[in-house]
């Protein structure tokens, strides 16, 4: 079961990576298979899975793939801030376009990822809205042409 560490961060032992890796090859995946395959009980699994979820190790959801759901153009973008990053990282949290934002070392003080329905969208996103945030220097777009390879099965290796 996930415990904690003092650090408040959660310890996940081995059953709890094999429910985490089997709900990660098919999300809808029932708990008697589930199971079968780790060696509890349904009702044990459906525990731990709710455990899982309480303590925010891992979340079920729905991927799609942004093309065929009405977004044309993805990118990347690079922030570099001037100041304390908080605010700024907190003010793209809340924008329903930005799907991750990381804080980093190198280059960019922030990296972003951003869905956009089109071309103008994402000129409107970049010009009228992130580089208008009060802290915000400089920005870089790296345009995605073509995904090839996207995965959620690292959490388990």
């Amino acid at each position: 079961m996930a415990t904690r560490d003092r650090n408040g961060t959660p310890l996940i032992d081995s059953v709890s990576l094999a429910i985490i890796e089997q709900l990660q090859e098919d999300g809808r995946r029932p708990y008697a298979a589930i199971g079968k395959a780790v060696g509890l009980s349904e009702a044990a699994v459906r525990q731990r899975v709710q455990k899982l979820l309480d303590q925010g190790v891992m979340q079920i959801v729905a991927v799609t793939d942004p093309l065929t759901v009405g977004f044309r153009r993805q990118a990347m973008v690079g922030i570099n801030v001037e100041g304390d990053l908080d605010p700024v990282a907190d003010a793209l949290t809340t924008m329903e376009e930005v799907e991750y934002v990381v804080m980093t070392a190198g280059s960019f003080d922030l990296l972003i990822e951003i869905v956009c329905e089109d071309d103008d969208h994402l000129l409107q996103m970049i010009n009228k809205r992130i580089r208008t945030l009060p802290g915000v220097r400089s920005t870089e777009s790296f345009v995605y042409l073509k995904l090839r390879k996207q995965t959620y099965t690292w959490g388990t290796r």
